[in-house]
């Protein structure tokens, strides 16, 4: 499958928008699209929780009882992670959750994931999406006439402030630009709306990289 129907504002047909060969990808890529969700999500982590360790607790160095002759237990310092103000035995530190994820294996997992909502007919095209007022109805008809308001993605090829000051009182939209598009948002969009302008860009994503090197 190689087109995907293109709708105008109106939920109109307008035709088929014709991708080019080689740029949607169902052979392979599954564990990819996988990877690339793992890296997004463990990027968004802060890392920021921190504990102390026993050298950070504030504290004597001095043995609260002597070693025997009290029916006590053995203690040998104050900052002991048994005791309530203590510190904590193999806490958190701050530390980086992000993992690796090289260009070719993004590459790879966003063409896969556009590919697979392709083909079940979650990718529609828009000839244009222009307000003549930033009004909330106004977005919210349009989803409407595309059966989208149960949620969708709205991909422009630049943001535009009239569009995103009248979309952001619709919770279960999301408006995003075809370069900052990445697969984790494209995946958990139930309908993905690329404006026909955005489409150049999107379409240099998806082309395979060719690494092919001529001799010489």
């Amino acid at each position: 499958m190689n087109t995907i129907p293109v709708k105008n504002m109106k939920g109109e047909d307008a035709g088929e928008y014709a991708l080019p060969g080689g740029v949607l990808e169902f052979e392979k890529g599954e564990h990819a699209v996988y990877e690339a969700v793992v890296a997004h999500l463990a990027a968004k982590r802060s890392g920021t929780a921190s504990t102390k360790g026993k050298g950070a607790v504030a504290g004597s160095g001095d043995k609260p009882w002597r070693q025997k002759g009290t029916g006590r237990a053995r203690a040998g310092y104050s900052q002991s992670p048994v005791w309530r103000g203590g510190a904590v035995a193999f806490g958190p530190h701050p530390r980086d959750y992000r993992k690796p994820l090289n260009k070719k294996t993004a590459r790879l997992a966003f063409r896969r994931a556009f590919s697979d909502k392709t083909a079940s007919g979650q990718v529609l095209v828009l000839e244009s999406f222009v307000l003549d007022k930033p009004r909330t109805r106004l977005v919210y008809e349009c989803l409407k006439r595309l059966n989208a308001t149960a949620g969708a993605l709205l991909v422009m090829d630049s943001l535009d402030d009239s569009v995103v000051k009248a979309a952001r009182n619709i919770p279960d939209l999301e408006i995003t630009t075809a370069r900052e598009l990445n697969t984790y948002v494209l995946l958990r969009a139930p309908v993905v709306i690329v404006v026909r302008a955005a489409m150049q860009d999107l379409e240099r994503r998806l082309k395979p990289i060719d690494r092919r090197r001529t001799a010489g």
